[in-house]
């Protein structure tokens, strides 16, 4: 009873004040002489350090996304709406819509944009089915796996310059490694420059070597995810390693296979430094003919070699506004992936 009567007479102390009592007002209540001042003061510090410090962390990330990312964004916005020329950018007249009316009816837009697609769509699907079934394989049980992932890993590693001053000599027309494997079997030397369809496969074979293996072990990733019972009950009734791979690997890497289809797209919607390399003189032209200019290059040839900085702009305010639509069309197949799931 003596104990009990003590503990009621004597003031709970910090370590045995209420859940959720600031710090900083059990430390002033325990505290002698205290002045109830800095009691609230605490608190108050206390309270303002809970509710600031989560954007005081991402804060660094918005200012660098609006100082490089989203002012220039809509200066760029601006300047397409204006008809600017580099030499004299104090000088700035208004056109409206007049840059996006000379796009549509510029030939040479639509042949950046055809180039771009078509490009895109030589780069993209090899370049998947090759990464899906190399992480199949990765998938398996085999020797040195980590060096083949490292392997896989290295063409990505490597800057783009490097990639495609290599690929450009393997393409030379004179000595050229790819001309002289066609000779070996018969076959006439190709001018992997100047032709059509020759020089839009080159840069696709650069893009091809350098992002295949990025794709595989985003693959190989989502495949290691995959329960094992899966595969086990698909032994059990028969199925061999192919029909496990379509009836079961596949259908699980839905989700995987639409992101790196989007991701790709956008790549090749912003392919730029593959074809400008290749060119060399006439890279920003992509060719004699522009035979393999894309919006990128154009965008570039039409900004910092003619000058025309507001057609230039709204170049990147289409090549945006193409992107919106890849990704909305992604949005739409990822909710009818979930349906259908």
């Amino acid at each position: 009873m003596s104990s009990s009567k003590q503990a009621l007479a004597h003031p709970a102390s910090s370590a045995e004040a209420a859940p959720g009592t600031p710090p900083g007002a059990a430390r002033g209540a325990r505290g002698r002489g205290a002045p109830a001042g800095a009691d609230s003061w605490r608190s108050r510090f206390y309270r303002w350090d809970t509710k600031a410090a989560p954007y005081a962390f991402v804060a660094p990330f918005f200012v660098l996304f609006g100082a490089f990312s989203l002012i220039p964004l809509l200066y760029t916005a601006w300047y397409s709406l204006h008809d600017v020329q580099l030499s004299s950018l104090d000088h700035q007249t208004w056109a409206g819509l007049d840059n996006y009316r000379n796009l549509l009816s510029s030939d040479f837009f639509w042949n950046a944009l055809r180039n771009t697609f078509s490009i895109g769509l030589i780069s993209t699907v090899p370049q998947l089915l090759a990464a899906l079934g190399l992480a199949h394989l990765l998938n398996y049980k085999l020797r040195g796996s980590t060096m083949w992932r490292v392997v896989m890993l290295t063409p990505y590693a490597t800057s783009v310059a490097a990639a495609t001053l290599v690929f450009t000599l393997l393409y030379s027309w004179d000595g050229g490694m790819v001309n002289w494997v066609l000779h070996f079997f018969g076959v006439d030397p190709v001018n992997w420059r100047e032709s059509d369809w020759g020089s839009q496969f080159a840069v696709s074979s650069i893009v091809i070597w350098r992002w295949t293996g990025y794709n595989a072990l985003i693959y190989l990733a989502a495949m290691q995810a995959i329960p094992a019972d899966l595969y086990e009950s698909a032994a059990i009734d028969g199925a061999n390693r192919w029909q496990q791979f379509r009836h079961v690997t596949v259908p699980q890497l839905r989700p995987t296979i639409l992101f790196t289809v989007v991701v790709s797209t956008i790549g090749a919607t912003q392919l730029f430094g593959e074809p400008l390399l290749f060119g060399g003189v006439s890279g920003s032209k992509g060719g004699s003919e522009h035979q393999y200019q894309t919006l990128g290059l154009y965008m570039y040839d039409q900004g910092w070699i003619i000058g025309n900085l507001g057609k230039a702009s709204a170049i990147a305010w289409s090549m945006f506004l193409l992107l919106l639509i890849i990704a909305a069309v992604n949005l739409l197949l990822t909710r009818r992936l979930r349906k259908s799931q």
